[in-house]
């Protein structure tokens, strides 16, 4: 070519490649460059053995990768049975889940169980047993990566990674034999496209979610529960002490160093993870489990979050329940729900509790359904059960944890109180509700115990004085002054000394300390009551007259008839002119000034005065009402105490009978009646129906009340004095003495009751 004239030449440059390859050629194959603009950046060159079919590959003898080290295992032998039953089979994969609640110690018995299928083996050392973390869909196809690389380490760097999980899986789908372990299944979808393939194997999946398994081919979905209290206990003791608990006895006693052990673990509600860390802080800081117990009821936030050194942080309970619940931020209501039942009893909660929660139904059943499938809470058909230490956490404010910040806990706490208070029937102490008032009882018991008093509300307020009124009508009067006190405080605190309200549940718990005779603190606390409310609501209004009805039964109870009678008589008169002239409060008071005039022994007065009030409770109530019973009753009982037995016996059998056909066998009412029966029985000479009688009437009060309630008390009493007359001294003195250490026990030294049956067993010894 000739240059252009002037024009110096320009030097030609060869243009860049714009095509790479990567290849991989297997046995004498080869990689070509195809042309002039395209490199080659890598060749691998395999052996022609390395892609062989999967079905010509063998797994290298004991191909186990399960963790070793899992800690102190202890128990679980039952679960671990169970696990081999759902494993056993042929032919197609065979595939169990466990779930439960994080922490509870699936991954653990994983582990054991496939450590121990390896030992087994068939003899020859060749069937795998591969574990998987299987927490993401990721984390599973970087698992199934591993396993073909460790079937053939000459893939590590040959495959990309999908292809390897996928040479995985066919190999899984070629052989038999194996033990696939998939570890805390977060989304059933991550394993979903792995054991719906054709395979011919065991598969266990461990999972905090509950739903889903079946789906996926599961022949058997366990759930694993807490430890056993023992297990617990040597557990504990094990990682605490770095030696084997063989020290423990028979009946699980631990020595004195341990003190505390079993409280410990109880608070723990025998949570293995828990446990573990626990025992560890206590070995590595040197500590007893009761030193600890007072740190955690102290520090709850703080040690709820701590591990010892050497231990894993992230798996701290705090923080394995708050990835939980990072599961469920999309389920509205569910932090709510689990903040609000947090401060309920670890027994069953009654559903109808969350009734009006939520605006619109099915959202609470999505949230309650949500945190069941991740074992958060456990459903029945009508109660919910929480881990008493997802309880606790739930509870204890964080301010590093999204969902336990502490206003939301305060509004939790709130919404707890007012849906309790808002569920319970209006009146305490009316048989018919007694059950409801039990089912709820150990819920109001561990809100109180977990609210701090200065945190009461007036739903606070009104909720202890309630469940106090039906503790006191129980026999449980020093709960029931407790909860009064509390009561009365909040009432006074939020709403002021001369609220009506707080007039009220002061006015409650001066009768409370009535039941409990403790007369010098009830008195005056009437007294000061019926002095603000007559400043307050008037000399007339009805809440004044039943302070003043209420101070004259204290001072009637005290023995001072001069002051008790003018007073009934007082309020009497009032209820007569404010009142119409049919109202009930006017029977009552004729009826507790008709008692009265007994104590102070007019009966001429009293029998009249009882007379002319069952005619008028007839007249206006009705025969079978239940305050007519009970007049007719009251008129029985002056009778006997004048002498006259025939009557009292007719009166008393026309109420029990009336009682017993409207009230029922089992009604406070009716008891009382037959104890009175059975008591005049005995003072007319007709031993055997008495103790008959006695013996039913106790039998009922056992089983109705229960076994400290006043009226069983007394009834035991009477049928150890019945069995006395008759000559039975052995039966009555054992009768006696057990009565008399309830007594003690439930009412007090100084209760009349007490003293009563003291005086007869020193009379029973003699």
């Amino acid at each position: 070519m000739n240059a252009v004239p002037g024009q110096p030449r320009q030097a030609r440059t060869r243009p860049q490649p714009d095509i790479c390859m990567d290849a991989t050629a297997s046995d004498q194959g080869r990689v070509y460059q195809a042309g002039r603009d395209q490199t080659v950046n890598q060749t691998t060159v395999l052996p022609g053995e390395a892609l062989r079919p999967v079905t010509e590959v063998a797994a290298p003898p004991r191909l186990v990768n399960a963790p070793r080290h899992t800690g102190v295992f202890v128990g679980r032998g039952d679960e671990l049975t169970e696990l081999e039953a759902a494993l056993r089979g042929g032919g197609e994969v065979v595939v169990a889940a466990v779930h439960g609640l994080g922490g509870v110690g699936k991954s653990t018995l994983a582990a054991r169980y496939a450590r121990a299928h390896a030992a087994r083996g068939d003899g020859t050392g060749l069937n795998p047993v591969w574990w998987i973390t299987a927490d993401s869909s990721a984390a599973v196809e970087a698992g199934l990566a591993a396993l073909t690389v460790a079937l053939q380490p000459e893939l590590t760097t040959a495959l990309p990674l999908e292809a390897l999980a996928e040479r995985a899986t066919a190999w899984l789908a070629a052989h038999d034999g194996w033990l696939l372990v998939l570890d805390n299944v977060v989304d059933p979808a991550d394993v979903a496209p792995l054991l719906e393939r054709t395979m011919a194997g065991q598969v266990l999946v461990t999972s905090r979610l509950s739903e889903g398994w079946h789906r996926l081919g599961a022949q058997r979905v366990l759930r694993l529960d807490v430890l056993g209290e023992r297990e617990a206990i040597e557990l504990l003791i094990s990682i605490a002490t770095h030696a084997l608990p063989a020290f423990l006895d028979h009946s699980g006693n631990v020595p004195d160093t341990l003190d505390g052990a079993v409280e410990l673990v109880r608070e723990l509600g025998w949570l293995p993870l828990a446990i573990e860390q626990v025992g560890a802080y206590l070995h590595q800081n040197r500590l007893s489990p009761r030193t600890y117990l007072s740190l955690l009821a102290e520090h709850p936030a703080v040690m709820y979050d701590h591990a010892a050194r050497g231990s894993d942080s992230e798996r701290t309970i705090a923080r394995i329940w708050r990835l939980t619940l990072d599961q469920l931020t999309e389920v509205s209501l569910a932090g709510l729900v689990l903040r609000l039942l947090a401060w309920y009893g670890a027994e069953s909660i009654p559903r109808i509790l969350l009734d009006g929660l939520a605006v619109c139904a099915p959202d609470l059943q999505q949230a309650l359904g949500s945190l069941a499938a991740y074992n958060m809470i456990s459903l029945d058909g009508t109660g919910i059960t929480v881990h008493r230490l997802v309880q606790a956490v739930a509870r204890t404010a964080d301010a590093a944890d999204p969902h336990r910040q502490s206003g939301d806990i305060n509004t939790g706490r709130e919404q707890a109180t007012t849906l309790l208070d808002r569920t319970l029937p209006d009146w305490p102490v009316h048989p018919d509700d007694w059950s409801t008032w039990r089912t709820f009882l150990p819920h109001i018991t561990a809100l109180a115990d977990h609210t701090p008093p200065a945190a009461d509300t007036q739903d606070t307020a009104h909720l202890l004085k309630e469940a106090g009124l039906f503790l006191g009508n129980q026999g449980a009067v020093v709960t029931a002054i407790d909860w009064l006190q509390r009561a009365t405080s909040a009432y006074q605190r939020v709403l002021g000394d001369r609220h009506p309200d707080t007039l009220t549940s002061r006015n409650d718990l001066a009768g409370v300390y009535r039941e409990a005779w403790d007369l010098g603190r009830a008195i005056p606390l009437y007294e000061a009551t019926l002095a603000d409310r007559e400043r307050v609501l008037g000399d007339s209004h009805p809440d004044t007259l039943i302070s003043r009805n209420d101070l004259a039964s204290a001072y009637e109870a005290a023995g001072d008839l001069d002051l008790a009678i003018p007073l009934y008589e007082r309020t009497l008169a009032n209820r007569e002119r404010v009142l119409s002239i049919d109202h009930p409060a006017i029977l009552t008071s004729r009826n507790n000034l008709a008692g009265a005039y007994q104590a102070a022994g007019d009966l001429g007065k009293a029998i009249s005065l009882f007379e002319v009030t069952l005619a008028e409770c007839v007249r206006i109530l009705g025969g079978d009402d239940r305050d007519a019973l009970a007049t007719c009753g009251n008129l029985a009982g002056a009778y006997w105490k004048a002498g006259d037995l025939g009557r009292a016996i007719s009166l008393f059998e026309t109420a029990l009978a009336g009682q017993e056909r409207v009230l029922g066998d089992s009604h406070p009412d009716t008891l009382r009646s037959r104890i009175n029966l059975a008591s005049v029985y005995q003072e007319a000479g007709d031993l055997g129906r008495a103790i008959s009688l006695f013996e039913s009437a106790l039998a009922d009060c056992e089983r109705v009340l229960n076994d400290e309630h006043p009226i069983t008390l007394t009834s035991r009493n009477n049928l150890a004095g019945a069995y006395e007359t008759a000559g039975d001294l052995g039966r009555a003195i054992l009768l006696y003495e057990r009565t008399l250490a309830d007594c003690e026990r439930v009412l007090g030294a100084d209760h009349p009751t007490t003293r009563t049956v003291q005086a007869n067993l020193a009379a029973a010894l003699r």
